[in-house]
């Protein structure tokens, strides 16, 4: 992997648009205790295009499960499914690195229909 703090080579606007980065929400959150590193388990719904589809997330040092439900979120929804671990992960949710290196999620601050693209 290449170093996070180094700015990606350029590309065109239509490079962009084949990233599908959708708003979903958070509908069901669990331990991931077989992960490697410390994860939870999540369950998304991006509205009636797309539907529910399943993440792994490294976001325990911030979020409880509790708090997660809910919680609308920005994920890459054209990507092949992963497996990691038993988990067939179906979408990348996105988030960026604090200071630590510990990742806060990507959120909207306004109430959007599920399944809304970026742009």
């Amino acid at each position: 992997m290449s170093d996070a703090s180094a700015i990606a080579p350029q590309i065109g606007f239509d490079d962009f648009m084949k990233v599908d980065v959708r708003v979903g929400q958070i509908i069901k959150a669990e331990p991931f205790p077989e992960a490697r590193k410390p994860a939870y388990k999540l369950t998304i719904d991006f509205g009636d295009v797309i539907g529910v589809k399943k993440s792994s997330a490294q976001i325990t040092h911030h979020y409880t499960l509790d708090e997660l439900n809910g919680r609308k979120v920005a994920a890459v929804v054209n990507f092949p499914p992963r497996q990691i671990g038993p988990v067939m992960s179906e979408v990348l949710t996105l988030g960026f690195p604090d200071g630590d290196g510990n990742v806060v999620l990507v959120g909207v601050d306004r109430d959007l229909p599920l399944g809304g693209r970026l742009f």
